[in-house]
């Protein structure tokens, strides 16, 4: 685009603007004579340098301006002058007070001021002006002759002047000094050229029915688009990158087959921790590790023979050939609620209701533990659950649901590694690469469940696939998240920048 084209293509504020870029290079200046909002002349200059026409140059000083007592001072006298100019004979204070039109301080201020510098004599509260009184109601004073410069900037205040400064600021709102941004501008030299270029002043902005039908356009130009001019940037809603990731999840496993399983946040003990073979007395149970809900308690299974197999099962092993954890088992313990620690326990009321077989379930949800939060723990975040109840399922496919799983989050790393879990035998954790934290990373653990878990609850012993997965962690690659604390900031500026899961 040449030079006239760009002209052309300028914005009505900008056209108002460069004309006057030849005259001054100061903001404010350029805010008088436009006669413009100081707004929309930064705007104007903003895209103009854009344009690589100019550059605008900022610095903070100090500047000195008007207060409001200042103002009304400038426009009807300080309250000294305006003592002195009633003092044509000699008055009282009462006298003066009255006449003067100013506030009790300002007249306390004034005669003040003109006593200390031996401006009138008080005798009796009669008033009366020296011969020094009488020579200063003929000129300015210092204090006058300063307000009338205002504003100005501290750094070039002469010595006088700040003498002068010093009295001033000791009166109340007279003058203020504020630190302000200083703005000049620069022009380039294609700037130069810019300015010397005639300007259409009446240009088509955009087509409408007025223009066409009123045949506007046969006589005007239009104003030309530039394509390469500086757009704001526009932040669309979106939701939650966490949400987001949770949906793609979602969408991973129902690809595979799989269908969702959603339950409640509150859980009793028994599907939480009893369903899945998890003692009475297993140190998990414990208040420093999960969040009980006081005063409240559930209720058992409405099915009583699910009840009876997990009390069994419990004290005895029943008839999955276990021994069982040897104990009287409480059902009140069982009743007692709390905030869910895992989704384990969804899977454990689906296998109590189901019907058909083979099948596959998953959840993404929220569960709670009383953790200490730090880079690599919360204690509220999503676990990603998921079972396959299948005669014929085996510990390879249960190894191949899970690296499909991670290879689909982008994780081509993936390694398995032996852990104990109460209610699966054989049991594993999940570790995989992390290229943020440039370490291996455990996601989440795996692996069958017992037959002390499958029995009481599906009726029969078979093979149950199993598997409980942190969401949190597991995205923090592919968003490039150090701190798992970062995820739940609400940082506006990370929500705008992040980018969106595909």
């Amino acid at each position: 685009m040449d030079i006239e084209e760009l002209a052309n293509s300028l914005h009505p504020l900008e056209r108002a603007i460069v004309p006057l870029l030849k005259k001054s290079n100061d903001f404010n200046e350029l805010v008088q004579k436009s006669e413009l909002k100081e707004v929309n002349v930064l705007r104007a200059l903003q895209w103009l340098e854009a344009k690589k026409a100019l550059v605008i140059r900022e610095e903070d000083k100090e500047v000195v301006s008007l207060g409001k007592n200042g103002k009304e001072s400038l426009e009807k006298g300080l309250p000294e002058r305006r003592i002195l100019n009633i003092l044509d004979k000699d008055l009282t204070l009462d006298d003066i007070e009255k006449q003067a039109g100013i506030t009790k301080e300002e007249f306390n201020v004034g005669i003040g001021l003109l006593k200390k510098r031996n401006n009138i004599e008080i005798n009796n509260k009669v008033v009366s002006l020296t011969a020094s009184g009488k020579k200063l109601k003929k000129k300015e004073t210092f204090e006058e002759i300063f307000i009338k410069k205002l504003p100005l900037d501290t750094s070039k205040l002469k010595e006088d002047d700040k003498l002068v400064l010093n009295d001033l600021r000791k009166r109340k709102e007279l003058v203020s000094v504020d630190l302000r941004k200083q703005r000049t501008i620069e022009l380039t030299d294609f700037g130069e050229e810019l300015s010397k270029v005639k300007l259409e002043k009446d240009l088509i902005e955009e087509v409408t029915k007025e223009v066409i039908l009123n045949k506007t356009w046969v006589k005007k130009k239009f104003r030309s688009y530039n394509l390469e001019s500086f757009a704001p940037r526009i932040y669309p809603g979106k939701r939650h990158f966490v949400n987001q990731a949770a949906d793609y999840i979602k969408k991973v496993w129902l690809e595979m087959g799989f269908k969702e399983m959603t339950g409640n946040y509150i859980q009793t003990s028994f599907w939480n921790f009893d369903s899945l073979f998890t003692a009475q007395d297993h140190p998990a149970r414990e208040l420093h590790d999960t969040f009980f809900i006081e005063l409240l308690n559930g209720k058992l299974p409405k099915d009583e023979r699910i009840t009876n197999r997990v009390k069994a099962v419990h004290e005895t092993g029943g008839n999955t050939g276990s021994l069982g954890w040897g104990y009287k088992w409480n059902p009140k313990e069982a009743m007692k609620l709390v905030m869910r620690t895992h989704t384990t326990c969804l899977s454990a009321k689906t296998l109590s209701e189901l019907k058909d077989m083979p099948a596959k379930f998953f959840s993404v949800g929220k569960v709670f533990r009383n953790e200490t939060v730090d880079w690599s723990h919360l204690f509220e975040f999503y676990q990603v659950e998921g079972i396959v109840v299948d005669p014929d399922a085996n510990f390879k496919h249960l190894l191949g649901y899970l690296k499909q799983y991670y290879k689909k989050l982008g994780y081509e790393d993936v390694k398995v590694r032996p852990a104990y879990f109460p209610y699966v035998e054989m049991g594993l954790e999940v570790t995989v690469y992390d290229k943020v934290h440039k370490k291996w990373i455990e996601l989440g653990g795996a692996g069958i469940f017992r037959p002390e878990v499958v029995q009481p609850l599906l009726g029969k012993d078979i093979p149950v696939l199993a598997w409980g997965q942190g969401l949190e962690r597991s995205i923090t690659n592919y968003y490039n998240i150090k701190n798992l604390k970062e995820i739940y900031e609400n940082d506006l500026k990370q929500l705008r920048d992040m980018k969106v899961w595909m």
